[in-house]
């Protein structure tokens, strides 16, 4: 493997850092509303089937013990 100078190093990363397609902040903004909006939706979906299965798992605790 050859070894890379230093300042050709510097090149490389100048050359890369510029092929680089940065989002707009229109693009980035959006994308962040949708993570807020899927995040909270999974949140109230979980938070509906544990409560779900947290109720039968009580009931079949309450026929278990005889009340």
């Amino acid at each position: 493997m050859a070894k890379t100078s230093p300042g050709e190093f510097v090149n490389q990363v100048k050359t890369e850092w510029s092929k680089i397609a940065w989002p707009t902040r229109r693009e980035t903004l959006m994308t962040a509303v949708l993570v807020v909006i899927m995040t909270s939706l999974l949140g109230i979906f979980f938070f509906g089937i544990d409560t779900f299965f947290g109720a039968i798992v009580q009931w079949l605790l309450s026929l278990a013990s005889g009340r």
